[in-house]
C-alpha cells in the first residue's frame, strides 16, 4: 500500500492495516490489481488518493503528503471531504458526503477535471486542479482515484492578468459561435495547464495540429499569449 513513508522507512502496522481492512471490507480487487495499482500512483508526480464508495480514503502517496501536510496515518480510513473540505471560485463547497462527484461516479459518467480551494494541514489556503479516474472494486462498488495538482500560483497569475486585462478597451465580443466546438475544446485543455503534447495525446492529433488551433484562437480572441486567451476566456465566460 502507499503509506507516504520517508526514505528507509517501513509502513506502520496500524497504517497498514487500516488500508488494507478497508479494501478488504469493500469488495475487492486482487492483491496482484493492489499491488499494480500501489505502484502506479507511487510513482505519480501527481498528489494522488483512493476512496472508496462510502467516500473514505484506502490509499494516500507521498506526492499528496507533500502537497497538502498530512501524512497517509493521518488520512487512511478518513472521508475525503473532512480532509479537503473544498469550494470552487465562487465559494461554493465541494467537498461534502455524497457530493457531486460521487453521485456522478454512481451514475457511470464521465467527470471532468476540475479547480478546487482547499487548506493545508497548516491552514495555508491552496488551489488544485483535480482529475478523477474510476476503476472497479468487486462487489464493493468502485474504487475512485483522485489525482491533483497544486495551481496555486497559476490561479494568482491568471487573476492578475484578468484584472490588467479587464482594465484595458474592451475588445469586439466574443460568443462561443465564433470558436469552433474543437477550438474551445482546446482552449479549456489550455485552461487547466496542459501543455501542447499532452493536449495532442488526449486528442489523439499531432502537436503542430494544436498550435495551429491555438493560433487560430489567439486570432478569434484578439490576444497575443495563451495566458491572455485563459484570461480572455474567463472574462467573458467562454468555458
Amino acid at each position: 500500500m502507499l503509506f507516504a513513508l520517508h526514505e528507509g522507512e517501513r509502513p506502520g502496522t496500524l497504517e497498514m492495516e487500516v488500508g488494507r481492512s478497508r479494501l478488504a471490507k469493500e469488495g475487492q480487487m486482487s492483491i496482484r490489481e493492489e499491488s499494480s495499482l500501489d505502484q502506479a500512483l507511487g510513482r505519480a508526480g501527481d498528489g494522488a488518493f483512493v476512496i472508496t464508495a462510502d467516500g473514505r480514503i484506502v490509499l494516500w502517496n507521498r506526492s499528496a503528503e507533500k502537497t497538502l501536510g498530512y501524512t497517509a496515518r493521518e488520512a487512511l480510513g478518513r472521508p475525503c471531504c473532512e480532509i479537503f473540505v473544498g469550494r470552487d471560485d465562487s465559494g461554493n463547497r465541494l467537498c461534502y458526503k455524497g457530493c457531486h462527484v460521487m453521485t456522478l461516479v454512481k451514475m457511470g459518467e464521465t467527470v471532468q477535471n476540475f479547480d478546487m480551494q482547499t487548506r493545508t494541514k497548516t491552514g495555508r489556503p491552496i488551489w488544485l486542479n483535480v482529475s478523477i479516474i474510476v476503476t472497479p472494486n468487486g462487489s464493493g462498488g468502485p474504487l475512485t482515484i483522485h489525482l491533483f495538482r497544486d495551481v496555486t500560483a497559476t490561479k494568482e497569475l491568471l487573476n492578475v492578468v484578468s484584472e490588467r486585462f479587464s482594465s484595458q478597451a474592451p475588445a469586439p465580443p466574443v460568443s462561443n459561435g465564433d470558436l469552433t466546438r474543437r477550438e474551445l475544446e482546446i482552449l479549456r485543455f489550455v485552461a487547466a495547464g496542459e501543455s501542447t503534447k499532452a493536449v495532442a495525446d488526449r486528442l489523439h492529433v499531432s502537436p503542430a495540429t494544436v498550435r495551429n488551433h491555438v493560433q487560430n484562437i489567439l486570432g478569434k480572441l484578439g490576444v497575443h499569449s495563451r495566458l491572455q486567451a485563459v484570461a480572455y476566456a474567463t472574462t467573458h465566460r467562454l468555458l
